[in-house]
């Protein structure tokens, strides 16, 4: 959700080095960076990692930016020496030299973020952005990504726009309450039925579970971010819960069905035209809600010779 940031600062021209945690950098190789510096859960390796970069670098008047909304972020920035832009939270004024107050009514993340990215890049005199985020994330893939993705579909006997992508599996909780949809396998066996290939290609750390949510789904080996990414666009529909395969298939500009139950959709959903999202913050979808809305999605796509 934070791509348009990206864009927007990488458009005034001057170098950019993004600070995230490790996952990402394979997402953004399409990206002309700078650098790119590992983070870590621990402020302290944090602090040590920007500070060893920033010993590496002679780069005039650098400042940077800070998305996240923790104290942890600004401590750690604040200490390695380096003056950041980031929004007002949690007594972090006296951290950042540009404090950004938030905006006044709750807004969706790409809109926040991106309005603070906007008022920074003005504090710095850089050329402005514009006024409002665009409405695809646009994420820029790699020739390597797209044909590590499509020689996996190759691999499993499948065909771009012939089937369909599910992600059964969300990381953590919110609020205490979990954020998977319980009906995938039923959903899966309903999609089967109709002549759809259903598959899914979770992390490895989420292959179990991924099996026990949905046991009829075709499973394809794990990939790195930007090959899934890529995987999402060359599906016909990804069906998803509110959670970062969401993004990424925002990001990627894939049609794509995301589930709510216990998140908001105006805080949260994805960011994208090609994106439908069904249930609600405190109510997830019955499975006939949800075969209905995707039998709709597909109604041009077959994904079975012969239909």
């Amino acid at each position: 959700m934070s791509l348009p940031c990206l864009d927007a600062l990488l458009d005034t021209g001057v170098p950019v080095v993004v600070c995230a945690r490790p996952w990402a950098r394979t997402l953004l190789q399409g990206y002309p960076l700078a650098d790119f510096v590992d983070m870590d859960k621990n402020w302290k390796q944090n602090l040590s990692a920007v500070r060893a970069h920033r010993k590496t670098q002679a780069w005039p008047n650098p400042a940077g930016l800070l998305l996240p909304d923790s104290l942890s972020s600004a401590l750690s920035f604040r200490m390695a020496g380096l003056p950041c832009a980031g929004h007002r939270d949690d007594g972090r004024s006296l951290l950042l030299r540009w404090p950004i107050r938030k905006p006044e009514r709750p807004r969706h993340a790409v809109e926040s973020w991106y309005a603070l990215t906007r008022q920074a890049i003005a504090q710095w005199n850089l050329r402005l952005p514009a006024e409002e985020p665009p409405a695809s994330l646009g994420l820029r893939l790699t020739e390597a990504q797209a044909a590590t993705a499509r020689h996996a579909l190759a691999q499993a006997g499948l065909a771009e726009n012939r089937f369909v992508l599910i992600a059964p599996t969300a990381t953590g909780l919110h609020r205490g309450r979990v954020k998977v949809w319980s009906g995938f396998e039923a959903l899966t066996r309903r999609l089967v039925s109709e002549g759809h290939a259903v598959v899914m290609s979770p992390p490895p750390g989420e292959t179990g579970i991924a099996r026990e949510n949905a046991p009829s789904a075709q499973l394809l080996p794990p990939l790195d971010l930007g090959a899934f990414a890529t995987l999402t666009r060359l599906a016909a529909l990804v069906i998803c819960n509110d959670s970062g395969v969401s993004h990424l298939a925002a990001a990627a500009e894939a049609k794509q069905l995301t589930l709510f139950g216990v998140t908001s959709p105006g805080r949260t959903g994805p960011w994208s035209p090609h994106a439908s999202c069904l249930g609600a913050e405190n109510h997830w979808p019955s499975v006939d809600e949800v075969c209905k809305a995707a039998a709709g999605l597909l109604e041009p796509v077959r994904t079975t010779e012969g239909h």
